[in-house]
Protein backbone atom coordinates (compact mmCIF):
# COMPACT_ATOMS: atom_id res chain seq x y z
CA UNK A 1 0.00 0.00 0.00
CA UNK A 2 3.04 2.36 0.10
CA UNK A 3 3.67 2.10 -3.05
CA UNK A 4 0.61 4.28 -4.12
CA UNK A 5 1.86 7.56 -1.67
CA UNK A 6 5.24 7.40 -3.29
CA UNK A 7 3.52 7.27 -7.21
CA UNK A 8 1.51 10.34 -6.32
CA UNK A 9 4.53 12.35 -4.66
CA UNK A 10 6.11 11.37 -7.53
CA UNK A 11 3.73 13.05 -9.81
CA UNK A 12 3.48 16.06 -7.81
CA UNK A 13 7.23 16.75 -7.97
CA UNK A 14 7.24 15.93 -11.91
CA UNK A 15 4.36 18.46 -11.73
CA UNK A 16 6.11 21.11 -10.01
CA UNK A 17 9.43 20.30 -12.30
CA UNK A 18 7.11 20.85 -15.68
CA UNK A 19 5.58 24.12 -14.12
CA UNK A 20 8.79 25.71 -13.14
CA UNK A 21 10.47 24.62 -16.68
CA UNK A 22 7.51 26.29 -18.66
CA UNK A 23 7.65 29.24 -16.28
CA UNK A 24 11.21 29.52 -16.17
CA UNK A 25 12.33 28.47 -19.88
CA UNK A 26 10.21 31.30 -21.22
CA UNK A 27 11.13 33.75 -19.13
CA UNK A 28 14.91 33.15 -19.35
CA UNK A 29 14.99 31.82 -22.98
CA UNK A 30 17.24 28.67 -21.23
CA UNK A 31 18.31 26.43 -24.33
CA UNK A 32 15.57 23.82 -24.35
CA UNK A 33 13.46 26.60 -25.09
CA UNK A 34 14.74 28.67 -27.49
CA UNK A 35 12.56 28.00 -30.49
CA UNK A 36 9.50 29.29 -28.39
CA UNK A 37 11.48 32.57 -27.48
CA UNK A 38 12.62 32.90 -31.24
CA UNK A 39 8.51 33.07 -31.87
CA UNK A 40 8.11 35.33 -28.62
CA UNK A 41 10.69 37.56 -29.89
CA UNK A 42 9.35 37.74 -33.56
CA UNK A 43 5.79 38.37 -31.94
CA UNK A 44 6.84 41.09 -30.17
CA UNK A 45 9.16 42.87 -32.72
CA UNK A 46 5.96 43.24 -35.20
CA UNK A 47 3.37 44.55 -32.24
CA UNK A 48 2.37 48.40 -33.33
CA UNK A 49 4.53 50.41 -30.45
CA UNK A 50 1.49 52.76 -30.22
CA UNK A 51 -1.77 52.95 -32.31
CA UNK A 52 -1.38 54.58 -36.01
CA UNK A 53 2.28 54.07 -35.72
CA UNK A 54 4.23 51.09 -38.38
CA UNK A 55 7.33 49.99 -37.22
CA UNK A 56 10.01 49.26 -39.40
CA UNK A 57 12.77 47.13 -38.09
CA UNK A 58 15.35 47.51 -41.01
CA UNK A 59 15.94 50.79 -39.58
CA UNK A 60 17.25 51.20 -36.26
CA UNK A 61 18.42 53.99 -34.24
CA UNK A 62 22.18 55.21 -33.25
CA UNK A 63 23.01 54.34 -30.83
CA UNK A 64 20.16 52.56 -29.23
CA UNK A 65 19.20 50.40 -31.90
CA UNK A 66 15.48 51.33 -31.35
CA UNK A 67 13.47 50.15 -34.99
CA UNK A 68 12.20 53.45 -36.95
CA UNK A 69 8.31 53.97 -35.32
CA UNK A 70 5.86 56.43 -37.27
CA UNK A 71 3.08 56.59 -38.99
CA UNK A 72 3.09 55.75 -42.89
CA UNK A 73 2.75 57.99 -45.55
CA UNK A 74 -0.02 58.79 -48.03
CA UNK A 75 1.83 60.40 -50.84
CA UNK A 76 5.63 60.41 -51.06
CA UNK A 77 7.97 62.62 -53.06
CA UNK A 78 10.88 60.93 -54.24
CA UNK A 79 13.12 63.37 -55.10
CA UNK A 80 16.23 62.59 -57.40
CA UNK A 81 19.25 64.52 -57.37
CA UNK A 82 19.96 64.12 -61.10
CA UNK A 83 19.88 67.56 -63.37
CA UNK A 84 16.62 66.81 -64.80
CA UNK A 85 15.29 68.71 -61.73
CA UNK A 86 16.70 71.66 -62.96
CA UNK A 87 14.03 74.15 -64.90
CA UNK A 88 11.21 71.40 -63.56
CA UNK A 89 9.34 74.04 -61.94
CA UNK A 90 8.11 70.80 -58.97
CA UNK A 91 9.13 73.18 -55.76
CA UNK A 92 5.46 73.64 -55.33
CA UNK A 93 4.63 70.08 -56.22
CA UNK A 94 6.98 68.51 -54.32
CA UNK A 95 6.34 69.93 -50.74
CA UNK A 96 2.73 69.44 -51.12
CA UNK A 97 3.47 65.61 -50.35
CA UNK A 98 2.85 64.77 -47.31
CA UNK A 99 6.61 62.98 -47.27
CA UNK A 100 9.69 64.24 -49.21
CA UNK A 101 12.32 61.64 -49.66
CA UNK A 102 15.64 63.47 -50.50
CA UNK A 103 19.27 61.55 -51.55
CA UNK A 104 22.78 61.78 -50.04
CA UNK A 105 23.86 65.73 -49.60
CA UNK A 106 21.65 66.94 -52.30
CA UNK A 107 20.86 70.69 -51.00
CA UNK A 108 17.62 72.68 -51.53
CA UNK A 109 18.97 75.97 -50.86
CA UNK A 110 18.69 77.94 -53.69
CA UNK A 111 16.97 75.28 -55.92
CA UNK A 112 13.49 75.76 -54.10
CA UNK A 113 11.77 76.36 -57.23
CA UNK A 114 12.88 73.50 -58.74
CA UNK A 115 13.26 70.56 -56.21
CA UNK A 116 11.06 72.13 -53.08
CA UNK A 117 12.17 73.32 -49.76
CA UNK A 118 11.29 70.21 -47.23
CA UNK A 119 12.44 66.90 -46.55
CA UNK A 120 11.30 64.17 -44.18
CA UNK A 121 13.27 61.48 -45.23
CA UNK A 122 17.00 61.84 -46.89
CA UNK A 123 19.11 58.60 -47.28
CA UNK A 124 22.51 58.50 -47.32
CA UNK A 125 25.48 56.35 -48.24
CA UNK A 126 28.07 55.99 -46.03
CA UNK A 127 30.20 57.64 -48.65
CA UNK A 128 28.19 60.95 -48.16
CA UNK A 129 28.65 61.79 -44.36
CA UNK A 130 31.86 63.32 -45.04
CA UNK A 131 29.63 66.36 -47.25
CA UNK A 132 27.29 66.26 -44.69
CA UNK A 133 29.65 67.26 -42.75
CA UNK A 134 31.05 69.83 -44.32
CA UNK A 135 27.33 71.78 -43.92
CA UNK A 136 27.04 71.34 -40.70
CA UNK A 137 24.47 73.87 -40.06
CA UNK A 138 22.49 73.55 -42.65
CA UNK A 139 21.82 69.79 -42.75
CA UNK A 140 21.75 69.33 -38.57
CA UNK A 141 20.27 72.56 -37.48
CA UNK A 142 17.75 73.54 -40.77
CA UNK A 143 16.77 70.70 -40.95
CA UNK A 144 16.33 68.98 -36.97
CA UNK A 145 13.01 67.42 -38.16
CA UNK A 146 14.84 65.19 -40.69
CA UNK A 147 14.91 61.88 -40.46
CA UNK A 148 18.88 59.98 -41.99
CA UNK A 149 18.96 56.77 -42.73
CA UNK A 150 22.71 55.32 -43.30
CA UNK A 151 23.27 52.63 -45.58
CA UNK A 152 27.25 50.94 -45.67
CA UNK A 153 28.74 47.63 -46.08
CA UNK A 154 28.90 45.80 -42.53
CA UNK A 155 32.07 46.02 -42.00
CA UNK A 156 32.38 49.91 -41.65
CA UNK A 157 28.82 50.02 -40.17
CA UNK A 158 28.79 47.31 -37.57
CA UNK A 159 27.49 48.09 -34.60
CA UNK A 160 29.34 45.05 -32.48
CA UNK A 161 32.67 45.65 -33.83
CA UNK A 162 32.16 49.83 -33.89
CA UNK A 163 33.35 50.00 -37.89
CA UNK A 164 34.92 53.58 -38.51
CA UNK A 165 31.59 54.88 -40.16
CA UNK A 166 29.50 53.84 -37.82
CA UNK A 167 32.20 55.84 -35.02
CA UNK A 168 31.21 59.01 -37.22
CA UNK A 169 27.56 58.53 -36.67
CA UNK A 170 28.07 58.33 -32.93
CA UNK A 171 30.17 61.25 -32.88
CA UNK A 172 27.50 63.44 -35.17
CA UNK A 173 24.88 62.48 -32.80
CA UNK A 174 26.85 63.69 -29.21
CA UNK A 175 27.73 66.74 -31.29
CA UNK A 176 23.68 66.85 -32.06
CA UNK A 177 21.89 64.89 -29.45
CA UNK A 178 18.43 65.53 -30.92
CA UNK A 179 19.12 64.30 -34.51
CA UNK A 180 17.38 61.74 -36.13
CA UNK A 181 19.61 58.92 -37.25
CA UNK A 182 19.59 55.72 -37.98
CA UNK A 183 21.19 53.07 -39.83
CA UNK A 184 20.27 50.02 -41.92
CA UNK A 185 20.13 46.69 -40.75
CA UNK A 186 22.63 44.00 -41.26
CA UNK A 187 19.63 41.99 -42.14
CA UNK A 188 18.36 44.59 -44.42
CA UNK A 189 21.60 45.84 -46.38
CA UNK A 190 20.96 41.66 -47.10
CA UNK A 191 17.66 41.69 -48.27
CA UNK A 192 18.00 44.79 -50.38
CA UNK A 193 21.19 42.18 -52.42
CA UNK A 194 18.59 39.50 -52.92
CA UNK A 195 16.09 41.53 -54.08
CA UNK A 196 18.75 42.78 -56.68
CA UNK A 197 19.22 39.02 -57.10
CA UNK A 198 15.64 38.10 -57.85
CA UNK A 199 14.57 40.80 -60.01
CA UNK A 200 17.72 41.01 -62.31
CA UNK A 201 18.98 37.13 -61.93
CA UNK A 202 22.25 37.89 -60.94
CA UNK A 203 24.36 38.05 -57.43
CA UNK A 204 25.03 41.78 -56.61
CA UNK A 205 28.63 41.01 -55.20
CA UNK A 206 29.75 38.56 -57.86
CA UNK A 207 28.52 40.96 -60.77
CA UNK A 208 31.23 43.58 -59.22
CA UNK A 209 28.72 46.00 -58.32
CA UNK A 210 27.79 47.89 -55.47
CA UNK A 211 23.23 49.43 -55.26
CA UNK A 212 22.52 53.34 -55.70
CA UNK A 213 21.47 55.02 -53.00
CA UNK A 214 18.42 55.43 -55.55
CA UNK A 215 17.89 52.13 -55.07
CA UNK A 216 17.39 52.02 -51.24
CA UNK A 217 15.77 55.02 -51.29
CA UNK A 218 12.93 53.43 -53.37
CA UNK A 219 12.77 50.40 -50.70
CA UNK A 220 12.28 52.99 -48.18
CA UNK A 221 9.43 54.36 -50.09
CA UNK A 222 7.67 51.34 -51.34
CA UNK A 223 7.34 50.38 -47.22
CA UNK A 224 6.15 54.12 -45.98
CA UNK A 225 4.02 55.33 -48.40
CA UNK A 226 1.12 54.56 -49.82
CA UNK A 227 1.57 56.71 -53.80
CA UNK A 228 5.32 57.29 -54.57
CA UNK A 229 5.48 60.40 -56.92
CA UNK A 230 9.05 60.50 -58.29
CA UNK A 231 10.45 63.75 -59.79
CA UNK A 232 13.60 63.80 -61.78
CA UNK A 233 14.59 60.28 -62.70
CA UNK A 234 14.74 59.19 -66.14
CA UNK A 235 13.76 55.61 -67.30
CA UNK A 236 16.14 52.40 -68.75
CA UNK A 237 16.19 53.52 -72.09
CA UNK A 238 16.59 57.08 -71.73
CA UNK A 239 19.84 56.94 -72.38
CA UNK A 240 20.07 55.00 -75.65
CA UNK A 241 17.94 58.40 -77.36
CA UNK A 242 21.05 60.13 -78.82
CA UNK A 243 18.99 62.93 -79.39
CA UNK A 244 18.83 63.92 -75.26
CA UNK A 245 20.16 67.02 -74.51
CA UNK A 246 23.29 66.15 -71.80
CA UNK A 247 21.99 67.55 -68.26
CA UNK A 248 24.88 67.16 -65.35
CA UNK A 249 24.98 64.09 -63.05
CA UNK A 250 23.70 66.43 -60.06
CA UNK A 251 21.37 69.45 -60.12
CA UNK A 252 23.72 71.15 -57.45
CA UNK A 253 27.30 70.43 -59.39
CA UNK A 254 26.15 71.76 -62.93
CA UNK A 255 29.04 71.70 -65.40
CA UNK A 256 31.06 68.69 -63.75
CA UNK A 257 29.67 65.15 -65.12
CA UNK A 258 27.07 64.37 -67.96
CA UNK A 259 24.12 62.22 -66.39
CA UNK A 260 23.95 59.48 -69.54
CA UNK A 261 27.66 59.37 -69.51
CA UNK A 262 27.86 57.93 -66.13
CA UNK A 263 25.22 55.92 -65.91
CA UNK A 264 26.68 54.34 -69.47
CA UNK A 265 30.33 53.81 -67.83
CA UNK A 266 28.79 52.67 -64.61
CA UNK A 267 26.64 50.03 -66.13
CA UNK A 268 29.56 48.73 -68.54
CA UNK A 269 32.03 48.44 -65.11
CA UNK A 270 33.76 44.83 -64.72
CA UNK A 271 33.78 45.96 -60.94
CA UNK A 272 32.83 48.75 -58.33
CA UNK A 273 30.38 50.53 -60.38
CA UNK A 274 26.28 51.36 -59.55
CA UNK A 275 23.96 49.42 -62.10
CA UNK A 276 21.63 52.77 -62.72
CA UNK A 277 19.95 51.72 -65.96
CA UNK A 278 19.72 47.99 -64.36
CA UNK A 279 18.19 49.88 -61.53
CA UNK A 280 15.81 51.56 -63.50
CA UNK A 281 14.49 48.99 -64.84
CA UNK A 282 13.79 47.37 -61.95
CA UNK A 283 11.71 50.57 -60.83
CA UNK A 284 9.68 50.47 -63.82
CA UNK A 285 8.34 46.59 -62.69
CA UNK A 286 7.58 47.97 -59.59
CA UNK A 287 5.22 50.99 -60.99
CA UNK A 288 3.13 48.51 -62.71
CA UNK A 289 2.65 46.78 -59.53
CA UNK A 290 2.70 49.61 -57.04
CA UNK A 291 1.01 53.27 -56.63
CA UNK A 292 4.16 54.83 -57.75
CA UNK A 293 4.40 58.05 -60.67
CA UNK A 294 7.42 58.93 -62.48
CA UNK A 295 7.61 62.90 -63.13
CA UNK A 296 9.89 65.02 -65.18
CA UNK A 297 10.84 63.20 -67.07
CA UNK A 298 7.18 61.05 -67.16
CA UNK A 299 7.86 57.66 -68.04
CA UNK A 300 6.45 55.57 -70.68
CA UNK A 301 3.00 53.68 -69.17
CA UNK A 302 3.82 50.59 -71.43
Amino acid sequence: MQVFPRLFLILVLLCACWVLYLLLGSRFCVPWFQLRCWHLEEEERHMPTAPGLARFDGYVSVPDGKPLARAQCRQCAVVSSSGQMLGSHSGMEIDQKECVLRMNQAPTQGYEEDVGGRCTFRVVSHTSIPLLLRNQSYFFKKFRDTVYIIWGPTRLMSREKVGLAYRTLLKMKEMYPSLRLYTLTEKKMAHCDELFQLETGKNRMKSGSFLSTGWFTMVLAMELCEQIFVFGMVNESYCRDKSQSPVPYHYFEKGRLDECRMYLAHERATRGGHRFITEKAVFSRWAKKRNIIFTHPSWPSD
